[in-house]
């Protein structure tokens, strides 16, 4: 089989193409491209079928499982791909370890040093418990997420593009210097410890359940990222898709009930907005990839049928 690699402009990335095996899948395409540019290792690589003159829509991406011979038209010998860098890679791990380094290190010094002298704040500051019991929740949900970076998570894409990490970071590191200002402020005025409390237990139930979700989460997967796109089952799954987004954002809300700052409910409602749109995407996936599971069994179950009648 010839597989002719070219650009979205149609300039030739692969001179000549490349000659593979009839049954050779999308990863030996890939590998080999990357033998011949020694540049475009896999992960940078984005494989998809050439948009048809006419047509609209968004281009099949391929999958590096399958096997080429599934995207070639019946009866050719021959394929053309479109061939998209994505840019150097790194890690997910890499990526979300950076970015949850950044809030757990910079509140405690907020917290810890005499950061605000050089806001003009003189003379000693006086620490309320409520913001003492914040830095802990906020330390303890950061190394959380770094712990289950590394050893719950699993991953169906092993790289994302290096840039990710300067514009996660931002994100993260901006923010968490943000409340941590106004939490930890000489200023600060805190609430009751009847709303004190009623926030931090809120807020830690929430942080336990949203463990436990990515536990779920994490069973649906082979340690090698296997598995697709599965509906979530049990716990708060039975309600919501994305249950794992709905704990995240009630214990950002139990912590701003208990924290009371302007700061804390803008990171709320800018990161309720972000992960809600995240599960209103992989809502409609699982509900695509359910569909067709559903009509595969059903076209297997017919089969077996007519089989059995004649």
């Amino acid at each position: 089989m010839k597989v002719s690699v070219v650009s979205r402009s149609g300039r030739e990335v692969v001179r000549g193409g490349v000659e593979l095996k009839d049954s050779a899948k999308v990863a030996d395409l890939q590998d080999a491209i990357y033998a011949k540019t020694k540049k475009y290792y896999p992960a940078r690589q984005r494989l998809t079928l050439p948009i048809q003159p006419g047509k609209s829509g968004k281009p099949v991406v391929l999958s590096a499982k399958a096997s080429l011979s599934e995207y070639c038209e019946k009866g050719s010998g021959s394929l053309t791909v479109v061939f998209k860098d994505l840019g150097p890679q790194v890690f997910y791990s890499t990526l979300f370890f950076f970015e949850y380094l950044g809030p757990l290190l910079i509140y405690p010094m907020f917290y810890y040093l005499p950061v605000y002298k050089y806001f003009g704040y003189e003379g000693e500051r006086v620490m309320h418990p409520v913001q003492t019991y914040a830095m802990y929740y906020w330390c303890f949900h950061y190394f959380k997420r770094i712990m289950e970076t590394f050893f719950v998570h699993r991953f169906s894409h092993a790289t994302s593009p290096v840039s990710n990490v300067f514009r996660n970071c931002a994100y993260y590191w901006t923010f968490g210097a943000y409340i941590a200002y106004y939490c930890n402020h000489p200023l600060y005025t805190p609430v009751s410890e009847l709303q004190m409390k009623i926030g931090f237990g809120f807020g830690i139930l929430c942080q336990i359940a949203n463990f436990y979700c990515h536990i779920l989460l994490r069973n649906l997967r082979s340690p090698s990222g296997n598995g697709g796109y599965q509906i979530p089952r049990g716990f708060l799954f039975n309600i919501v898709t994305c249950a794992n987004y709905t704990t995240e954002i009630y214990q950002w809300l139990g912590f701003n009930i208990a924290t009371q700052t302007v700061a804390g409910y803008i990171f709320l409602v800018v990161a309720a907005s972000i992960m809600t749109n995240w599960a209103l995407g992989k809502h409609r996936r699982l509900k695509k990839a359910s569909t067709v599971s559903f009509f595969s069994c059903a076209e297997v179950l017919n089969n077996v049928i007519i089989a059995q009648i004649y």
